[in-house]
């Protein structure tokens, strides 16, 4: 674009994005926003990628930024673009995702007077996202794009919702210029606060680390593997963030959230020093907050995370560190004092292999088999994408997460992301192998961005877990209220039948044997296929929990 280029607000509202190096958009088409989709018409550069409904192009966005690291973008119109483009937002901020949300809005002259589909976007997006901002002025569409992007990578990454007037879109503009790419903050880690580190690790006789989180890449993951191999320091990741270092690593100790390894467990509580770096500590890593309390008498606390908000934010640290995670792994891995070192971490890994080890289960479909098979079959460096349910645990328990990034979960614990997540991660890494994870009740939540996947020519495995039941709130269910079942019972579509008239290639599952055929046999085809696995709701859960032990316990 010249000096004196004349544009309308969609065309320089494009370009800028371009200019902050985005190369894929995710929409649902709005009226309130066509002079965008006019201009991209016209760029190259980014690849527009038309989805079947607006939380499922959300979740891609934020699929997106968690793979690539830059804010992954949508679009969608308002009112109902919008509110279903909402799960998304909630799922990015909670995750720590970078995720750009851009909503066509009513005109200016239209704001406050409840127009067609309006909303109050500050009012609705300001607890669930990091910034909301509504340009009114196409002239600083430059200055609000490269501000949001800014506000997105910053601290803990998180989400930037964005109202665009339908009539600012169609505005004249003469002579703005898009700025230039905008990088992460350089956060260097304190010398000072590592030296205290070290000590306190030196001192420690039985320390831990929990990884994974805000900010977390590959080059945190490279260095501070290298770091935590040389000293010995067992590693577990926080709660969905189990490819934070590879699974083969002689130090990891295994995964927390929800059952986790009873020994991981232990290990944490008996720990005198916990090296939190990049996780949030939440709900879900710590147990409710009674696995490290916030207080967490008889323990120090080292918490490193790259937002000073979020530091002594609920936890009290002996140590907080605002850093960014790559900048503070290559300090450690690079310390040049020569350390202790712990039996720890390998002890700790030969119990995460002993817990991953599956065990013969008298089911004719045993799901902790398939995944084993699926860990024979599959590459190290498949990207392993589900949403929530109980039906994910088994692959959170016996599935070994080696490349980066090879899962793709939300934290936040949405039904429905897997499907949008694999299609977003089957565009982005074409060259790897995909699989989306599903419940029944999970699929239908956004199954119909299988669509999308077709028209995409992306090559996805879709493995389909069917029980007839909201299996997860069954269990709970049973547990405070045995054989009184509401509420969680399901009747199904045939789901290979879907997925055939999507285009794709499916089979029903009902056996252990079956499943490894049906596995060879997806894997000699191109494009998306889809396993349907019928399994007993009495398999509840990857921890062995079933509907008839959960009755005998109350009764």
């Amino acid at each position: 674009m010249t000096e004196h280029t004349t544009v309308n607000g969609g065309r320089l509202l494009v370009d800028c994005l371009v200019a902050q190096g985005a190369d894929r958009i995710f929409t649902v088409p709005g009226e309130s926003f066509l002079a965008v989709l006019d201009a991209l018409h016209d760029t190259p550069e980014i690849e527009t990628v038309v989805c079947r409904q607006e939380g499922g192009a959300a979740f891609m966005a934020c699929a997106d930024g968690a793979m690539t690291g830059k804010p992954g973008v949508c679009f969608v119109t308002r009112g109902p673009g919008a509110t279903n483009a909402s799960i998304g937002v909630h799922v990015a901020m909670q995750d720590s995702q970078a995720m750009l949300l851009f909503i066509g809005d009513v005109d200016r002259g239209m704001k406050d007077r409840e127009g067609f589909q309006e909303v109050d976007f500050g009012a609705m997006f300001g607890p669930l996202a990091k910034l909301v901002l509504r340009i009114d002025d196409a002239a600083r569409i430059p200055e609000y794009v490269a501000r949001a992007w800014n506000v997105v990578l910053a601290g803990r990454p998180g989400p930037v919702v964005i109202a665009l007037p339908e009539d600012m879109l169609l505005e004249q503009v003469t002579g703005a210029q898009p700025r230039p790419a905008v990088a992460r903050p350089a956060q260097a880690v304190c010398p000072d606060a590592m030296g205290v580190l070290i000590e306190m690790i030196e001192a420690a006789a039985s320390p831990i680390a929990i990884v994974g989180g805000a900010g977390w890449h590959a080059k945190a993951r490279q260095h501070f593997t290298s770091f935590a191999e040389r000293i010995g320091l067992p590693v577990a990741g926080a709660f969905r963030r189990q490819d934070a270092i590879s699974n083969a690593s002689p130090v990891w100790a295994g995964n927390l959230g929800y059952g986790p390894n009873p020994k991981l467990v232990e290990r944490i509580k008996g720990a005198d020093l916990v090296i939190a770096v990049g996780a949030r500590l939440g709900e879900a890593t710590t147990d409710s907050y009674t696995l490290v309390t916030p207080e967490h008498p008889g323990q120090l606390l080292v918490h490193v995370h790259p937002d000073p908000n979020e530091l002594g934010r609920v936890y009290r640290a002996d140590l907080a560190i605002c850093a960014d995670m790559a900048e503070f792994a290559e300090a450690a891995d690079l310390w040049d004092d020569d350390l202790i070192s712990f039996d720890a971490g390998q002890e700790a890994h030969l119990e995460w292999l002993d817990w991953t080890t599956a065990k013969p289960a008298p089911y004719p479909l045993d799901m902790a088999a398939c995944v084993t098979e699926m860990r024979d079959m599959l590459p190290g460096d498949s990207i392993i994408c589900n949403g929530a349910g109980n039906f994910s645990g088994w692959w959170h328990r016996y599935w070994h997460y080696d490349g980066f990034p090879t899962q793709l979960a939300p934290t936040a614990g949405a039904m429905g992301y897997g499907v949008p997540a694999a299609v977003a991660a089957a565009l982005r890494h074409p060259e790897r192998t995909v699989v989306a994870l599903a419940g029944d009740g999970d699929f239908l939540m956004n199954g119909q961005e299988l669509a999308t996947a077709v028209q995409y020519g992306c090559d996805l495995l879709v493995v389909l877990v069917d029980n007839s039941a909201y299996g997860t709130i069954r269990m709970h269910q049973e547990r405070e209220f045995p054989e009184r079942v509401s509420g969680t019972t399901l009747h199904n579509p045939d789901f290979a039948a879907l997925a055939v008239a999507y285009g794709g290639w499916a089979t029903r599952v009902e056996t252990t044997d079956q499943f490894k055929t049906a596995l060879a046999e997806a894997q000699s085809r191109k494009g998306l296929r889809l396993l349907h696995l019928i399994i007993d709701v009495e398999q509840l859960s990857a921890g062995g929990a079933t509907i008839s032990g959960l009755r005998a316990r109350k009764a």
